[in-house]
């Protein structure tokens, strides 16, 4: 028995000196000297406050505010604490029922727009946490956050497009539009 226990403890010990102590250091101090933004959560700092995070959805309601995905997270909305989606799959009624009424009331709530509503306004992502949304559900929204801005249409659809991201290097993904950026840029726009 003391031929294996030895062994074992040692080696238990050693993996967790490794493991559990120097490469989490090191991959601290990496994160921390090469993506210093990134590794402290892409955190976005307004007049010395912090407001958000880029990666990060938040829950706007205000007319004013351009609106991002559902979330999915339980209690309350973008709760990082509880990432996750909701599960329901295409065939299943109450997803159907959701979006339905999600649909309603972004009809209602943009009498406006005569578009069809994007399906990134209607479903939630498998994370719940998403903050961005395609160009189209930023131009489904333009009417409704013009009218209560006072703004013109030109003047947001050019912020929209100003804050249109490219598909990562060219390549992956969709093009999209930050919420919380582009929420920023507007109360920016109505202060000047």
């Amino acid at each position: 028995m003391k031929t294996y226990l030895r062994p074992a403890v040692s080696l238990f010990i050693f993996m967790s000196v490794i493991l559990g102590g120097i490469y989490p250091a090191v991959v601290t101090l990496v994160g921390q000297a090469f993506f210093p933004k990134e590794a402290n959560g892409s955190v976005i700092v307004r007049d010395g406050v912090p407001v958000g995070s880029e990666l990060i959805g938040q829950n706007f309601t205000e007319p004013k505010y351009f609106w991002g995905r559902i979330s999915a997270t339980g209690t309350f909305p973008y709760n990082g604490m509880a990432s996750g989606g909701s599960n329901l799959g295409p065939l299943n009624p109450a997803l159907v029922d959701a979006a339905k009424g999600r649909a309603e009331a972004l009809q209602a709530a943009n009498p406006g727009s005569a578009r069809e509503i994007p399906v990134d306004l209607l479903t939630s992502s498998a994370s719940g946490l998403d903050p961005q949304i395609s160009p189209a559900a930023a131009e489904y929204q333009v009417v409704r956050v013009a009218q209560a801005r006072g703004l013109s249409l030109d003047k947001v659809r050019e912020l929209v497009k100003a804050q249109t991201e490219a598909p990562q290097w060219g390549l992956f993904g969709e093009p999209r539009v930050n919420v919380l950026k582009l929420n920023l840029a507007l109360d920016a726009l109505s202060k000047t």
